[in-house]
């Protein structure tokens, strides 16, 4: 098809430097700040110019704990974090889902991901592809931060 789903996770502290609920204002104008950075796909995960594609929805949500099972897509943090630590602290996630209408799909070959370059507190980003040619997992750092697809897609 035409479509392109992207579901996309992260810990408040690579968005924020933060994972307690926003309390001050200055809090509360950060976490929108990354909210509307969120919601614009196409600048954090840069497709082939030659797909021509657009967005077509994105829902961006910071959930807090309770409302999210902890630290699915982000063990490594859970290591750095001590137990004492995740018991008496609140954490955030950003979840942002996003659905992109392209008008040649079979011209992507690769996904830059800026993202980097607006969260750099963030180290390393994992991307699961499915396709009708199958399914693939990587892992996406900073410092190589184009991923092919080509034999994806």
């Amino acid at each position: 098809g035409t479509s392109v789903a992207i579901a996309f996770r992260a810990p408040g502290a690579d968005l924020l430097g933060f994972e307690y609920a926003a309390k001050s204002a200055k809090d509360r104008a950060a976490v929108d700040a990354v909210v509307a950075t969120l919601a614009k796909p196409l600048e954090l995960f840069v497709l082939t110019d030659a797909a021509a594609c657009s967005v077509v929805e994105a829902s961006v949500k910071q959930l807090l704990d309770g409302t999210h099972d902890k630290h699915v897509a982000h063990d490594d943090h859970a290591e750095n974090a001590s137990k004492e630590h995740e018991a008496t602290e609140s954490h955030s996630e950003f979840r942002a889902d996003y659905l992109l209408a392209c008008d040649s799909p079979e011209a992507i070959v690769d996904m830059t991901f800026s993202y980097f370059e607006v969260f750099p507190n963030t180290r390393e980003l994992l991307a699961q592809i499915v396709t009708a040619s199958g399914v693939g997992a990587f892992e996406v750092v900073p410092e190589n931060p184009v991923l092919d697809l080509r034999s994806m897609l």
